[in-house]
């Protein structure tokens, strides 16, 4: 009796995670499947360089004025960061 009832219980078990795996890889494969149709139904994206990026002019870098308010305004985010 009790044999029977845990060779049911073991069945029971293989079939249930057989038919998770089996749906995983289901699942898998037509994830796979979707991604090789999206990126052949997608136009193709242009290509895009990666340059340095532009100074605009506007400003000279050694300008007291700059530099205080750029100092002031790292002491107040250093000031409200560490509180």
């Amino acid at each position: 009796m009790l044999f029977n009832m845990l060779m049911s219980g073991l069945e029971l078990m293989v079939l249930g995670m057989g038919m998770v795996f089996l749906f995983l890889a289901v699942l898998i494969v037509c994830m796979q499947g979707m991604s090789l149709l999206a990126a052949r139904l997608s136009p193709e994206a242009p290509a895009t360089s990666h340059s340095t990026p532009r100074v605009v002019s506007g400003g000279d870098a050694s300008d007291p004025r700059l530099i205080a308010v750029l100092s002031a305004a790292v002491s107040r985010y250093r000031s409200t960061r560490s509180a």
